[in-house]
């Protein structure tokens, strides 16, 4: 059994979040232990967690927990992924998490065996399915890949839903286990670079954007999301239609904290 830090480490953080008020009021720390890992596609990897503190825990599809996965001297290294699904009778949280590349989370992610320990604090975010929308458009790559399905699924039958996803390859397409209508677009990048809006600003320019008052999630690269996020308000999306949020910026590390690290 191993821990992702080791308490000598943790008494010494100079930790922001010690005391989860202010936007962290309806949060709670979780300490997770690794129940089991997988890897599900050649760029996904899926970890069961366990706690105790999931007892009575309550999320909306979309939201994360943040983990903390590494530290920097004293301060602390923390990671967000969205929660793929909750068992609450087994207290099993899943997480997909994207491979991509040699930061501190996917390292922690890579050497996590079952009985590994590590520090949580959620549920975060702010984007989940709107109630009123006639109709759900979600446009992400893969980082965005747990977050869009989550949400997709949690859908009800009545629900009409268009799904446009960017991936490496077609080796990486999951199965959508939705109730509602909804139309999947897998873009293959095979082999081209992550964050180049190309692939999905031509969908974004072209999608079907159906009758009535519907509502755009735009999920990924920092840029890619500016860019979606223009496209669909020239074509008619009202500010209040649309929820952007960026989980990482080409050529950049993420911050500390876990969200993408703003320009100097």
């Amino acid at each position: 059994m191993t821990d992702a830090l080791p308490e000598t480490v943790l008494a010494a953080l100079d930790d922001p979040f010690a005391q989860l008020t202010g936007s962290l009021a309806g949060t709670r720390k979780l300490h997770f232990e690794v129940a089991t890992t997988e890897q599900v596609s050649p760029h996904m990897q899926r970890l069961e967690l366990t706690a105790a503190e999931l007892d009575g825990f309550g999320y909306l599809p979309g939201q994360d927990v943040m983990l903390l996965v590494a530290a920097e001297g004293t301060r602390p290294v923390r990671r967000r992924y969205t929660i793929r699904r909750l068992d609450p009778e087994r207290r099993a949280l899943t997480l997909d998490i994207v491979l991509h590349g040699e930061g501190p989370g996917e390292r922690w992610v890579r050497s996590a065996r079952p009985g590994d320990r590590i520090e949580g604090i959620g549920p975060r975010g702010k984007i989940s399915p709107s109630p009123e929308a006639d109709w759900h458009l979600f446009m992400g790559d893969e980082s965005a890949m747990p977050a869009i399905l989550a949400m997709t699924e949690s859908l009800p039958g009545d629900s009409e839903a268009t799904v446009v996803l960017e991936i490496p390859d077609s080796a990486d397409e999951q199965e959508v286990a939705a109730s509602a209508r909804t139309r999947v677009s897998w873009l293959h990048r095979l082999g081209g670079q992550a964050g180049d809006p190309a692939a999905l600003s031509a969908e974004a320019a072209e999608v079907e954007l159906p009758r009535g008052s519907g509502h755009a999630y735009l999920l990924g690269e920092a840029k890619v999301v500016l860019r979606l996020r223009e496209i669909l308000a020239r074509r008619g999306l009202a500010e209040d239609q649309m929820s952007p949020k960026a989980y990482w910026g080409r050529g950049r590390a993420n911050a500390g904290h876990g969200e993408p690290a703003r320009d100097a």
